[in-house]
């Protein structure tokens, strides 16, 4: 496990300043209130823009933020070049843009590219016209099976449950043709093949990239082209979605990492070098590991998020490999790597590390099955969260954190049904828990009307010990987890170098390397102290007992 890996890279330039950034995910509606309605907005964001820039972070990707039914978070987009209303305006986020560029933060936008809402003014157009119309071909229409077309055109089912395929009403009023979702019904895909398509999304590109944007992270990046080649097989007849342990795209599913989807992000990459500097772009890719690289390399979107340690274990032994792995990917596509522990769609790490196995998909078994009722070490999983957060600060590459996280916030497990929001949730009853649970509004203080979110509660419901985690119970506070953020954030920034490290063999349950200026992280997977290395400690992620580092912590050494 202790192998003596040593991967170089570039240095950072100011085109690339993606490369070893850390970026901070706004969820915009469960963010910031500023008009009491209990919906986040972006002049709740632009208001905290002092807490980012204190916090010490180099960018934020901020989630959807667009027009939307949120049938799906946001992520069902009515209009790709506007703001939803109820999140304020066009001139709210010039304003948020100035705000961050004036702090010194960059700022990243969520593009939503394989899907549109039900209610985009296309799938609109396309209900009312004609089969075989210029509108239809925008998006993905069949004619059924049966004798009347009353049977979809495959028994393929959606991610977030039930058939893939919706049955339309014509303008007659007769029964007519079926749209492909493989999300919500109301999350129509685009047909990729379309040019008209294809041109539009360059416009909304440059649309948001005129206004300051610094880049984009895009959603499911892997699932825009496909082959529908008829007959279409049905889902016992698909292949394996994957080869992997985890099951994921190897390139061979219909509609899953097709070859021909980096013909796209070659002309968005193009696109995108049309500023000065180059906009930078991260693929959202659940795809097998040997395939991810294809997203993120230079000609095509640069980065590739890698969310391998979001499923491990708190195990020395699975985050080695993960970090050996990935960074030698990451040389091989001229890329860096990408870092992530939570976000928007994942049980918070502190929760995950909680439980006797901490991979997300048990965790997601671990709610279904009754939550926190069965039983959470809230104490453990903290400490284990606190020492993977700086052990990931420490790794050359950009970290992403997601909102809450600097503030060890757990998972809200114990939503009733009536409160809960996710589609995922309603569409797969008794088999999915949705994602609503780390989608809670941020605790601002520790009283007050929904714990500072709002002055009117909050669109999804805080739970009482959501107090003991705000921002103003854990400011300058020593020791706070929102103070050893700060601080690691802070050396972070100070500490930067080459793109570089060489491990130190420390034992089976240590992880210890250094990078290229003599910065050691030091982690223990282990369940009791080990000796210290010699020098300067940094920080660490829990109190240390003289020479001794504790289990589940990590300390930083110069």
């Amino acid at each position: 496990m202790n192998s003596p890996e040593d991967v170089s890279y570039s240095v950072d330039t100011d085109a690339s300043w993606w490369r070893q950034a850390s970026v901070y995910q706004i969820y915009p509606r469960s963010f910031s209130d500023s008009n009491g309605d209990g919906l986040g907005d972006v002049r709740g964001i632009t208001a905290k823009v002092p807490y980012l820039k204190a916090l010490g972070i180099d960018a934020v990707w901020v989630s959807p933020f667009y027009p939307s039914a949120l049938a799906d978070g946001g992520y069902d987009v009515d209009n790709y070049r506007n703001v939803d209303p109820r999140l304020g305006t066009l001139a709210d986020f010039d304003e948020l843009a100035a705000a961050l560029q004036t702090a010194g933060i960059r700022i990243v936008v969520d593009i939503v590219p394989n899907h549109s809402s039900d209610r985009h003014e296309w799938f609109q157009e396309a209900l009312a016209a004609p089969k075989g119309s210029a509108a239809r071909q925008r998006y993905i229409f069949r004619d059924g099976l049966g004798e009347n077309g009353e049977l979809p055109p495959s028994d393929w089912d959606s991610k977030f449950g039930g058939p893939a395929w919706e049955r339309i009403t014509e303008t007659d009023g007769t029964p007519g043709q079926w749209y492909l979702h493989i999300f919500a019904k109301e999350q129509p895909d685009f047909n990729w093949d379309n040019a008209e398509v294809r041109g539009d999304f360059l416009r909304t590109l440059r649309f948001w990239s005129d206004r300051g944007v610094d880049g984009f992270r895009v959603d499911v990046a892997h699932a825009l082209v496909k082959d529908l080649s008829e007959p279409l097989p049905s889902k016992a007849e698909l292949p394996q979605e994957g080869t992997g342990v985890d099951g994921l795209p190897d390139g061979s599913h219909p509609f899953w990492d097709r070859d021909e989807v980096h013909s796209i992000y070659a002309h968005w990459r193009s696109v995108l070098n049309e500023y000065t500097p180059p906009r930078a772009a991260v693929a959202e890719t659940w795809v097998h590991a040997d395939r991810r690289s294809r997203y993120a390399t230079p000609d095509g979107l640069g980065q590739a998020f890698n969310f391998d340690l979001l499923q491990a274990d708190f195990d020395a032994e699975q985050f080695h490999a993960i970090i050996v792995k990935n960074l030698a990917e990451a040389a091989s596509s001229g890329a860096s790597s990408t870092w992530v522990l939570s976000n928007h769609d994942v049980v918070r790490h502190p929760t995950r590390y909680g439980l006797p196995q901490s991979g997300e998909r048990r965790c997601r078994d671990w709610l279904l099955a009754g939550g926190p009722a069965s039983g959470v070490d809230t104490e453990l999983g903290l400490g284990r969260a606190r020492a993977a957060s700086l052990l990931m600060f420490a790794l050359p590459g950009s970290a992403y954190l997601y909102q809450g996280e600097e503030l060890g916030l757990q998972e809200v497990g114990d939503i009733a049904a009536g409160e809960r929001q996710d589609p995922a949730f309603f569409r797969n009853p008794g088999v999915a828990i949705g994602r609503d649970g780390c989608r809670v509004p941020l605790p601002w203080t520790a009283e007050g009307p929904s714990f500072g979110f709002g002055e009117d509660g909050a669109h999804l419901p805080q739970p009482k010990w959501f107090a003991n985690y705000a921002v103003d119970a854990q400011d300058k506070v020593m020791g706070s987890t929102l103070e050893m953020y700060r601080e690691a954030l802070r050396y972070r920034r100070l500490l930067r170098t080459e793109e570089r490290l060489t491990w130190v063999s420390a034992g089976d349950s240590v992880l210890h390397f250094v990078r290229p200026n003599g910065w050691q992280s030091v982690t223990n997977f282990g369940t009791g102290p080990v000796e210290l290395p010699e020098g300067i400690i940094l920080l660490s992620s829990g109190p240390l007992t003289g020479s001794k580092l504790p289990a589940s912590t990590t300390a930083w050494i110069i």
